[in-house]
């Protein structure tokens, strides 16, 4: 691996994960177009973790509060969410475990990655119909969110465009959805790091410098993801991400049709 191809991963890594495109179906494009190939288990979980740590410096006030509602009975909001977090997380991490196999599959596909990009446009762009946006949490809105990110296992599907999209036609509020999107990411890329670290004890130690390099760029980068979507959000210009995918999805088709 090259100091260049650790900067295309990360970056991409960065952008993808946060921004509503899918990562998985632009690192398979990556691939075709750059001939930038998936360096291996060490390198992913370090991009990862760069992503993780972006997410846990950009809303560090609220997770702060969350850990003190554990032991303040007055944070109760804060306390909730916790548990509104645990609901969502639960559908993809038993959906990630029966079906391991078929998901592992669908990764191979990559003019299904291409079609499925159509999908999450669609998603998208049928934001701009979702109404009565001023609604908190509840349990029932919670377990939506997270069937949504369950099918966003899938290569393809964007994890924060369907489970922003889900929240906003479930009526809650733009910020709200968006900032519990991006809370949920912190169990599952936190969950899968940690399952695959005993990967970064067979580091190549020539490539540890790219490596990290690569780690750093996507910690960069995703911070600006989150500011982007979340400005999207408030905005209402969250629907415009749709037109990039759909554009995505055509250069697959052209690619692997």
């Amino acid at each position: 691996m090259t100091y260049l191809d650790a900067i295309i991963l990360g970056l991409l890594q960065g952008l993808t994960e946060f921004l509503p495109v899918s990562s998985s179906g632009h690192l398979v494009l990556a691939q075709s177009l750059l001939g930038v190939k998936q360096p291996g288990v060490a390198f992913e979980v370090l991009v990862h973790l760069g992503s993780l740590l972006a997410v846990l410096i950009f809303f560090r006030k609220p997770l702060v509060r969350m850990l003190r509602s554990i032991f303040d009975k007055r944070l109760s909001r804060e306390r909730s969410t916790i548990g509104y977090l645990a609901l969502a997380t639960l559908p993809a991490a038993v959906l990630g475990v029966l079906l391991e196999d078929f998901f592992a599959a669908a990764f191979s596909r990559p003019l299904y990655a291409a079609i499925m990009l159509f999908v999450t446009g669609g998603i998208l762009l049928s934001t701009r119909f979702a109404t009565n946006r001023h609604q908190g949490f509840t349990w029932r809105r919670a377990l939506v969110v997270g069937l949504a990110q369950a099918a966003a296992i899938m290569p393809g599907i964007s994890r924060s465009g369907s489970t922003i999209s889900v929240g906003l036609h479930a009526g809650i509020e733009p910020s709200k959805a968006a900032e519990f999107s991006f809370l949920l990411a912190i169990p599952v890329i936190g969950g899968a790091a940690l399952l695959k670290a005993k990967q970064l004890v067979n580091l190549p130690s020539e490539l540890v410098s790219q490596y990290l390099i690569g780690g750093l760029v996507s910690f960069l980068v995703s911070l600006v993801a989150v500011y982007l979507v979340l400005a999207a959000v408030r905005r209402g210009k969250f629907e415009y991400f749709a037109y990039y995918c759909f554009a995505a999805g055509g250069v697959g088709l052209y690619l692997f049709l």
